[in-house]
């Protein structure tokens, strides 16, 4: 284990959270000697380390094997409990974006307009720059027609009587029950795919964020010029990444806000 010369490096500190992360998937019960090996640390430093988190409840023993306790997952509760929606898409968006060398964003819905919340940018495709509070109309993209799915059905009843369907290309579905039919469509097959009608050249898909009861909290979409990929390749390849890409910042979301609450029923 390498450890820094500086003055204010505290090098218990690091030993003691370098024997925590010796324990993973593949290590789940190791011996002494095991954590000794894995940390290189003596095994008389590694005893005292193992011990100590025994008796602070973070590792557990038979006297011969020592694992991880329910208990660690408090030592990331402070991070996961603060974290806000783009925070945890971030990273998300930052993998999705290198899979598939397109842009890559988070929205919520705000009255009748989709708002960015969380962006990767890899080239710039569209005539207007998208940067995080850009607003488009919800009707003509991917993203505004995942979350509009989502909504209760009075509340889309309402979003119907009320919005305008400005026909932003000649592609652009611009009618309340033309609308009505796709958001149909998107709630069915959980994704939805917009091929030039908010911008020509530009295709985009996306896929919805749920939370723990299933109810839509946002929207995550690849944008992509539409010459790049036929529609098969699209279905095949894109929307799987997408849809994937949503999963794991649900789960994320669901595995923070649950740690939350369990602190805050303590």
């Amino acid at each position: 284990m390498t450890e820094p010369s500086s003055s204010d490096y505290v090098q218990s500190l690091a030993r003691g959270l370098a024997v925590i992360k010796a324990f993973d998937a593949d290590n789940r019960r190791q011996t002494l000697s095991d954590v000794a090996r894995r940390t290189d640390l003596t095994r008389a430093t590694a005893r005292r380390f193992l011990l100590t988190l025994v008796e602070l409840g973070y590792v557990r023993t038979d006297g011969s094997l020592f694992w991880l306790s329910p208990q660690v997952l408090e030592l990331g509760y402070s991070y996961l409990s603060s974290i806000s929606l783009p925070e945890v898409a971030t990273p998300h968006l930052e993998l999705l974006s290198q899979q598939v060398s397109e842009s890559s964003s988070v929205s919520v819905l705000d009255g009748d307009d989709i708002v960015y919340i969380a962006r990767v940018a890899v080239s710039r495709i569209m005539t207007v720059s998208i940067s995080i509070g850009t607003r488009f109309p919800a009707h003509a993209t991917s993203m505004g027609r995942v979350l509009l799915a989502g909504l209760p059905g009075d509340e889309l009843d309402d979003y119907l009587r009320r919005a305008r369907f400005t026909q932003m290309t000649d592609r652009t579905i611009h009618t309340p029950d033309a609308l009505r039919a796709e958001l149909d469509r998107v709630r069915r097959d959980g994704f939805c795919v917009v091929d030039q009608e908010l911008e020509l050249g530009l295709r985009s898909m996306a896929a919805p964020i749920l939370d723990a009861g299933g109810s839509v909290l946002a929207a995550v979409n690849i944008s992509t010029p539409a010459a790049r990929y036929s529609m098969t390749e699209v279905h095949d390849r894109l929307v799987p990444a997408v849809r994937a890409a949503a999963d794991a910042i649900a789960a994320d979301l669901r595995r923070s806000r649950a740690m939350a609450g369990a602190e805050n029923r303590k």
